[in-house]
């Protein structure tokens, strides 16, 4: 049987630009999945929670966010 989990071990995460070194708001993003956008909080780790956006999401959140 397949599995459903996504493997994002070989993931590209990018660091939020609005991130800071002090550790507060800091979203990490990767860009280079088709149709999806995993999102999570960086000072979690890379064993912390991540939420998987469509690529759809993704772009109305940003833009909702620069509004």
């Amino acid at each position: 049987m397949a599995s459903s989990e996504l493997d994002l071990s070989s993931a590209l995460w990018r660091t939020s630009s609005y991130s800071n070194a002090s550790g507060g708001d800091c979203v990490e993003v990767v860009a280079n999945l088709p149709g999806i956008v995993p999102v999570r909080d960086s000072k979690r780790g890379q064993s912390g929670p991540v939420l998987l956006l469509t690529t759809t999401a993704w772009s109305a959140f940003v833009a909702d966010v620069k509004h």
